[in-house]
């Protein structure tokens, strides 16, 4: 293999290593945001079912 086979093998690596690199950032962003609109879910259920218990106490 001589210095320009490599040097093209080389970028091409590093460019389709890169952008898988960028994909994985991007769905990871995504995970978060799920996870912080899970979180919200079961705080809001946890919320309403906490007073529901409390009304019926009440009662």
């Amino acid at each position: 293999m001589n210095l320009q086979d490599f040097e093209a093998e080389y970028r091409e690596t590093m460019a389709e290593t890169l952008n898988e690199m960028q994909t994985a950032v991007l769905l990871l962003a995504q995970v978060q945001q799920k996870i912080l609109k899970i979180g919200s879910s079961i705080q809001n259920l946890s919320e309403r079912v906490e007073e529901l218990i409390a009304n019926q106490k009440a009662e």
